[in-house]
């Protein structure tokens, strides 16, 4: 019996040490791809303690310094840094990973962001895609009205007073603030949009709410099963209180557009993503979820995308100007030439800047585009599962099923070939005169994403960005 025990005991330690050190570190297809760490090739310890660490992005970028465009982060999960590698994962029909699904679900609801497959997420974003166009944001009157009332109204006469009084102002909740004002506007109708700008209580606290649960994201979306385990056990890695305020988020959220959120009611004016969500749900509906919450859950993603990446987009490019008077002085020639001009204060009968009119200030979309490249708002990666059929990889074959890959536009956007003296902001350098120069650093510009997941709403960020600099 002994013998037997000791046996069993041996055999399934050799299986062991083969399946989980042995097989990953020397025989699998990932073996020859290079490695961030010695641990990476049989664990995923050491990209899981930099995830926790808030240290994940410096980290990829410098294993691709290290090892090359390919790098294995974990034993089943490999970066790609490269343009090349960019088509094949992100054009290429590689799903998205389940972490997209653990992160962005509100209400426990999908949405377009966390929806994992590509059929049901082309569904959605065929239902909003025209709303978010150049195209319609250029020829938005509703979008212009918008512009108009929060810039003259809210967000300019608070720049007056701070200028005016010589104090300090918190640019980043200032910023924030004109983001999501503006974004739900267009959610949900000026009627029924946030007053960030206007009402700091409700700012600040709205803003602490979505603020206070980033610490603990990493617990739901990379080790879901592990959190729920000590929790079971009366040891929550996450705390109540977070997941309160959580609650408190969504209840919020909720309430703010439940006026817009049963298709039985009057849509609000102006509520152009609800108008067209509400429309195509008629078509796509979701069986057995409620109505409500479906539209709630895809709206206050765009809200989420749209408030702080903005806000963090307009902050760097504050203190990067204000570091620059003559290139400031040079965005004031230029903006002088808009017709019809932004000026402050504005007369009831002063027309706002066109979209059109603002999009030809080369330098204005220099700034903006050079901000995006140097502190892209979601720096970090966007995972996919490779395909169950075996793949080839820049160069590497036989890439197997079910392996996490993913690009990050904090590693692309410091490629040296393409962007000389990437840690620099420089925005002459989308001024050049080379177009082949200036075209490939375009290819390589990745804040957006690429292929048929990239962000639904560029052309909207895009304006939202311009016209608050502008204002600026």
């Amino acid at each position: 019996m002994i013998q037997l025990y000791v046996v069993t005991s041996c055999v399934l330690l050799f299986l062991a040490v083969y399946r989980f050190i042995v097989y990953p570190a020397f025989l699998s297809p990932l073996a020859k791809v290079p490695s961030a760490n010695f641990l990476a090739s049989f664990s995923p310890a050491w990209i899981l303690f930099r995830r926790w660490q808030g240290k994940e992005n410096r980290s990829i970028f410098a294993a691709h310094q290290k090892c090359g465009p390919l790098v294995r982060l974990g034993p089943n999960e490999l970066s790609v840094n490269s343009i090349e590698g960019l088509r094949t994962v992100y054009k290429g029909g590689f799903e998205r990973h389940v972490w997209f699904e653990r992160g962005f679900a509100n209400y426990g609801i999908p949405n377009m962001v966390s929806t994992l497959q590509s059929k049901p997420h082309s569904e959605r974003k065929r239902m909003m895609s025209n709303i978010y166009s150049k195209s319609t944001i250029q020829a938005s009157t509703e979008l212009r009205e918008i512009s108009r009332e929060i810039i003259k109204n809210r967000f300019l006469p608070i720049l007056q007073s701070v200028a005016a009084g010589g104090t300090h102002i918190d640019i980043l909740e200032l910023t924030t603030a004109y983001s999501m004002d503006f974004t739900t506007a267009y959610l949900l109708g000026a009627a029924k949009a946030t007053n960030f700008l206007q009402d700091i209580k409700q700012r600040r606290r709205a803003l602490h709410l979505y603020r206070c649960r980033k610490p603990y994201m990493f617990w739901g979306s990379e080790l879901p099963t592990l959190a729920k385990a000590f929790g079971h056990i009366g040891v929550p890695v996450v705390p109540r209180s977070i997941e309160d305020a959580t609650e408190e988020w969504e209840n919020w959220f909720l309430t703010l557009c439940s006026d817009a959120t049963q298709l039985g009611k009057e849509i609000p004016s102006g509520a152009m993503t609800y108008k067209q969500l509400a429309i195509g749900l008629e078509k796509f509906p979701f069986p057995g979820q409620p109505q409500d919450r479906v539209i709630a859950s895809e709206l206050l993603d765009h809200a989420i995308a749209g408030f702080e990446t903005n806000g963090i987009v307009l902050t760097y490019a504050t203190w990067e100007l204000s570091q620059r008077p003559e290139m400031v002085k040079a965005l004031r020639e230029e903006l002088l030439t808009l017709s019809p001009p932004l000026r402050f204060p504005m007369n009831e009968s002063d027309e706002f800047p066109t979209p059109r009119s603002i999009d030809n200030l080369r330098l204005l979309d220099a700034v903006v585009q050079e901000t995006l490249r140097l502190y892209p708002p979601s720096p970090g990666p966007q995972p996919r599962v490779t395909p169950a059929t075996p793949s080839t990889i820049l160069g590497y074959d036989n890439i197997p099923g079910n392996v996490r890959i993913s690009s990050s536009s904090y590693s692309l956007h410091r490629n040296a070939e393409v962007y000389p003296e990437p840690e620099k902001w420089k925005p002459e350098r989308w001024l050049e005169e080379n177009k082949e120069v200036v075209d490939e650093r375009y290819r390589l510009f990745w804040t957006f994403g690429s292929g048929g997941r990239m962000c639904i709403g560029s052309h909207f960020a895009l304006q939202r960005k311009t016209t608050a600099n502008l204002a600026v």
